[in-house]
This record gives C-alpha cells, sequence and structure tokens, in this order.
C-alpha cells in the first residue's frame, strides 16, 4: 500500500501542502525544459520567448461517447482555475485507443463542452502553437519518446506472449499473490526486440522502474507515496505499435507545456506511473490536483452502467451525461453551478453562482478531499432557482436550444407562443414540465386521452354537472370571435356570472375536454393556443362520449 494512505484517500494520513500563492505567479524557467528536438513545435511558436511559462490546464476525454457528468465536472475546475489566473484552457482528445473509438464522439463532446459555457483556448477547432490536439495525430512523437527511452536504456523489448503472461497469472493466483510482472534477466538487447517485432511476435515495450518509491506532490490530498515493490514495469507501447494511455498522455503534457493537471481521484494510481515517465525522459512534473470522486446518494459510484441497469429493471433512466440534463431540460448555469459544489466550496453560506463569480472565488486551495454525493432534488431545486433568476430572453433561448435537442414538435410554434408558454408555467422546474403541459396542442383532436378519475371527479360529479357547463360553454365560444386570452377571459367570466359559478367549475371541464386532464397552462392561454376550431371539435368529442342516462 502507499505510504502515507493509499492512493484513493480512504485512510491514513496525507500531509495537505500549505497555502500556496496564487498558480498564475508560478512560472516554470526555460531550463525547467530540456531540448525536446524529437518533439514537434508549431513552427509559429519557434524563436518565441519561453522565459516564463504561465498557468497552461488542460482537459483530456476519450471520445467514449457523450462527456459524462464526473468530466464535465473536472472540465469546469480546469476551466475555472485558468480563468481566475488568466491561463491557458487546452482540450486534448486522446484516441489512442481505438477498440473503444464511439463514432461522432468528438462531435458530440465538443457540443456538451459548449452548451455548458466551457470554451477553450487550444484544441480542436480552434488550433493553437501546440498542436497537434488528437493523440491519433502524434505518433511519431510517441515513436520518438520511445526509441530515445530504448537506446537510453530507460525502456526495453518485452518478448512475452499473451499466453505467457497468462500462465504467470495463473500461478500467481495458484499461489494466492498478487501478479507483478517480472523484470527478464537478462534484458532482450534492442536488436533482439526489433528482431521479434519483425517476425511478427507480439512485442510491448516496457518502462524500465528504478525500484525507488515515487511521491506525489498533490494540490488537494498532499503527499501520497507508492512504495517501489509496488510499482513494476509497465507497458508503453502496445504490440500493435500504439501507445498506451500513460505514456501518450506524459509526452502530450510536456509537448503542450501543461503546468497544472487536475483530474479525478480514479487517475491518482495512475500518477507514479507518469512521474516515472516523466523522469525517465528528463520531462517537468507538473503539479497534480486530484479531485473528490463523485458517487450516487446511495454511496454507489456515477456510471453509464446506471442508465443500462435502470432500462433492464424497467425504469427511466438517471441522467448521467451531460446531453441527459440538456434532452430533460436544465439550464447549464444550473447545472454547472451544482457541479462547482461537488467538492469545492466557498468558505462561507453562499451556494448559488454565476459562472463569473465562480471565476472570481475558485481556488484549489478550496478543494475537499471528503467525496461527493450527486444529489438529484438539490440539483431539481437548483434548476428551479435559475428559472426564475435568468432574463425573459435567456430563458426562451434555452427553451429553444431543448425543444431542438429533442426535436420536439412544439418547434413549431413562434416565438411569441413558446415564451406564453414559459410564462404559463409557474414554479417552472425543468423544461420538460413545459413540453409535458403543453403536448395537448401538437396532438390531433380524436388523440386527447380522458383521463379516467378526471371524467370522474370534474364531469360527472353531481350527476354530470361539468358536462352541462361543457354544453353551455360551447355555445358561447362558438359564438366568441376575438380569440386573445384576455377576451377568452372576460367571456369565461361572464359565462360564471350568468350560470353563479366560480371560474374552477368552468375551466377544470374544458381543461378535461381539451388535454384530457385536469392539468394544464391557464385556461385562457390554453384555449387561445389550440385555436377555436381545436377547441370546440374537441369539447364535441368528450360531449360525444358520455355515457347515456
Amino acid at each position: 500500500m502507499p505510504q502515507g494512505g493509499c492512493c484513493a484517500p480512504c485512510g491514513g494520513e496525507t500531509t495537505r501542502p500549505p497555502e500556496t500563492a496564487s498558480p498564475a505567479l508560478v512560472r516554470h524557467s526555460a531550463g525547467d525544459y530540456p531540448p525536446l528536438s524529437f518533439l514537434r513545435i508549431s513552427p509559429d511558436f519557434e524563436g518565441a520567448d519561453m522565459s516564463e511559462v504561465p498557468l497552461r490546464v488542460r482537459f483530456a476525454p476519450s471520445p467514449t461517447g457523450y462527456l459524462h457528468v464526473g468530466g464535465a465536472r473536472t472540465v469546469l475546475f480546469n476551466f475555472l482555475l485558468a480563468r481566475r489566473h488568466g491561463g491557458t484552457f487546452i482540450l486534448r482528445i486522446e484516441d489512442t485507443d481505438q477498440d473503444r473509438h464511439v463514432e461522432d464522439s468528438v462531435a458530440k463532446i465538443l457540443d456538451d463542452l459548449r452548451w455548458l459555457g466551457m470554451n477553450w483556448d487550444e484544441g480542436p477547432e480552434k488550433g493553437g502553437h501546440f498542436g497537434p490536439y488528437f493523440q491519433s495525430a502524434c505518433l511519431d512523437e510517441y515513436r520518438a519518446c520511445a526509441a530515445h527511452l530504448l537506446q537510453s536504456g530507460r525502456a526495453y523489448y518485452a518478448l512475452e506472449t499473451p499466453a505467457e503472461l497468462d500462465a504467470m497469472r495463473e500461478r500467481a493466483r495458484a499461489e494466492k499473490r498478487s501478479f507483478k510482472y517480472v523484470r527478464p534477466d537478462p534484458l532482450p538487447t534492442v536488436a533482439q526486440g526489433e528482431a521479434a517485432k519483425a517476425a511478427g511476435r507480439p512485442v510491448v515495450i516496457r518502462l524500465k522502474m528504478t525500484g525507488e518509491p515515487i511521491t506525489v506532490h498533490d494540490e488537494v490530498l498532499g503527499d501520497v507515496t507508492m512504495p517501489a515493490e509496488e510499482l513494476e514495469d509497465f507497458v508503453i507501447v502496445k504490440s500493435d505499435g500504439w501507445p498506451t494511455y500513460h505514456f501518450a498522455c506524459v509526452v502530450d503534457d510536456e509537448r503542450m507545456r501543461v503546468s497544472h493537471v487536475i483530474r479525478a481521484q480514479e487517475h491518482l494510481m495512475n500518477t507514479p506511473k507518469h512521474i516515472a515517465l516523466q523522469r525517465a525522459l528528463g520531462f517537468r512534473t507538473p503539479r497534480y490536483a486530484h479531485l473528490p470522486i463523485i458517487f450516487n446518494l446511495d454511496g454507489t459510484k456515477m456510471s453509464k452502467r446506471d442508465k443500462e441497469k435502470a432500462i433492464r429493471q424497467g425504469r427511466k433512466p438517471p441522467e448521467i451525461e451531460v446531453h441527459d440534463f440538456r434532452v430533460s431540460g436544465y439550464l447549464p448555469e444550473a447545472l454547472i453551478n451544482f457541479l462547482a459544489l461537488l467538492g469545492w466550496s466557498s468558505g462561507d453560506d453562499q451556494e448559488r453562482f454565476t459562472l463569473d463569480e465562480l471565476v472570481q472565488r475558485f481556488s484549489l486551495e478550496r478543494v475537499g478531499r471528503t467525496n461527493a454525493r450527486f444529489d438529484r432534488e438539490k440539483l431539481l431545486a437548483f434548476n428551479t432557482e435559475w428559472c426564475a433568476r435568468v432574463g425573459p430572453a435567456r430563458l426562451l433561448e434555452a427553451f429553444k436550444d431543448f425543444l431542438a435537442v429533442n426535436q420536439s414538435p412544439l418547434l413549431k410554434f413562434d416565438e411569441a407562443t413558446l415564451t406564453r408558454l414559459l410564462a404559463a408555467k409557474k414554479g417552472l422546474r425543468t423544461f420538460r414540465d413545459v413540453e409535458d403541459s403543453a403536448r395537448f396542442l401538437i396532438i390531433k383532436d380524436d388523440e386527447v386521452i380522458y383521463a379516467p378519475d378526471a371524467v370522474r371527479k370534474v364531469l360527472e360529479k353531481n350527476e354530470g354537472a361539468g358536462y352541462v357547463t361543457l354544453a353551455a360553454i360551447l355555445t358561447d365560444l362558438d359564438a366568441q370571435t376575438d380569440w386573445l386570452p384576455e377576451a377568452l377571459h372576460a367571456l369565461l367570466e361572464r359565462t360564471c356570472a350568468a350560470r353563479s359559478l366560480k371560474m374552477g367549475d368552468v375551466a377544470q371541464p374544458l381543461r378535461v375536454a381539451i388535454t384530457g386532464t385536469t392539468v394544464s397552462p391557464p385556461i385562457q392561454d390554453s384555449l387561445s393556443l389550440l385555436g377555436k376550431a381545436a377547441t370546440c371539435a374537441r369539447i364535441r368529442r368528450c360531449l360525444s362520449l358520455r355515457a347515456p342516462g
């Protein structure tokens, strides 16, 4: 186990670093960088002054689907630190694992980031001095670094076949010990490795560990040490010639001059490997900050598999990816606000923050070690408040995005109508509520399904009083020419006065007739939006379905 606590800090002690100066004040001299003749730098950057290197952070997703909400929290913390200290936020696509690549994933991730307002400074679509920003376009750099390690004796070809490795693992299981790769003695020479590769053998390249413990100096967790006996010679180049995640990540962080690596605690166990690679290559070690893991309220880890499990059990799948929350009708402002508090606190009682306020308040010193819990009810409360907080123009813009991403039939309505729908939904929680309440507007007249409970309580009660009211109001509506909400409201008031009825006695039968339920926007708005012809047709259909007697 790591000294001073395991790499996932669930016990033992770690030493948290003292409060430091603003990260923006941390500079790395050009002398910190070794000659990197084997790394490609954009010609536009040649001759640039590297005497000072400002804060540079990166988010490096793999193109395996939509952006996970945990990844969104990582994006946010990187973005906030960069904006807080005038640094650079880099987006890098780690696509070396071709087996896991999902078509269109990059476009989906970029779209998710734009929706969140997390605009990157360098990366896909924007370029920069330190591209390429797709790892699959950097194979020459990885090969050059691997050759450098082989020639310097810091790495070696490993010639074991998969069957031989499986036999080693089976032997370890039989002896009830953890499997650890044992370095061959003597090591294959570079020439032997090249010959084996040319002969078609599944040859990999492994880093030669030094046999010393490695300590991670973490901005959140403090010092975490991995004992030497837990560090094995690990693969840096696979048998297909592609780099492993660890190798490509380290080369790219140096190539892109990343100063701070902010990522989830799941990566903490990888960090000693990355430091070992940095030392072997003569690279600078960036500052690391590993963020608390996000769990569900029941203590289970949030996973995309939660959705698959819910579907198998016939339940509504929970929102796990950023796209899920967008489809469900959440505001990005609310989601950003909520995610910021999953591991970070402002130090006071304030919980509602705009993105600009978060930029002004954020610091790594306020990131905690305790794992976070994803409280969906709290997020819903945040979203309800944000729906009331943003202005009408912003709410309409976000509502239109929701309708577009869902390909909703409500898109056929103009902005004035959509604005009326939003205004009619009091206490708006999510845009899905608006769409649900307006469903009656987009179905055909004969598709209205009457809820039995609504029919019984509103229409059939008191010897069918609701039906009687509907028949009477139909006559008035047939004669009505002005179909604006104000005129319809005045008509309903006159109907109530003439028949000594309360507004609810008239409005509820009308709701059941045109929607099939007792829930809709204000009745005058509902009638106006539906139109005179459809309103009268639905009332007639409702009356025709009344049981005789």
